[in-house]
């Protein structure tokens, strides 16, 4: 019965520890830069106040409090449309729909962003591990994580949040297909 209280209190710290960091550290701060991108338009600042005001609040959550949406829940997660993703909070290019694949972790998963100058790449330190967090470069929006575990030919997993991205059907932007597709020719 004595180790068994040992095991709980051991537990209890340890889940202490884990509501401790996220407590104490500040969601939107960032971590050390990977890669910065340069948008092609021009960067977009605007004071926390100013992306409040403009933001639904759960956009404002995952966006500027690098939140996250619930899997499977997302609007983009199964969509099969032929267009472009924006950034919804400055409407950047992002990702193209060529470009992606249905990952099964119920987040929108692409293997590679329209441009690389178009999103930044930052160090997530986290209690239980490290991830690449992906950043729009034009507003520094959270969008989500880049893994190493995606298929060929990038093995790269952008996953996102839909609610950080806003679909334009191809349609609509009057562009033909991009000089690339799916499996990277």
């Amino acid at each position: 019965m004595k180790y068994h209280h040992c095991g709980i209190l051991l537990l209890l710290i340890g889940v202490g520890s884990v509501i401790a960091y996220f407590i104490s550290t500040p969601t939107s701060s960032r971590g050390t830069a990977i890669r910065i991108g340069t948008p092609r338009s021009g960067r977009v600042e605007k004071s926390d106040e100013e992306w409040r005001v403009v933001l639904s609040d759960e956009v404002y959550r995952v966006t500027r409090r690098k939140g996250t949406e619930r899997a499977f829940c997302g609007a983009f997660w199964s969509a099969k449309g032929d267009g472009v993703y924006e950034c919804v909070c400055c409407g950047e290019p992002l990702f193209d729909s060529v470009a992606k694949f249905d990952s099964g972790t119920g987040w929108p998963s692409f293997l590679r962003p329209v441009d690389e100058n178009a999103i930044s790449l930052f160090e997530d330190r986290e209690p239980l591990g490290f991830r690449e967090e992906v950043v729009c470069s034009r507003c520094d929006a959270h969008l989500g994580h880049v893994f190493k575990d995606g298929p060929p030919p990038t093995g790269l997993r952008y996953c996102l949040n839909s609610v950080a991205l806003k679909f334009v059907p191809r349609t609509q932007l009057g562009l033909g297909k991009p000089s690339f597709t799916a499996d990277g020719q």
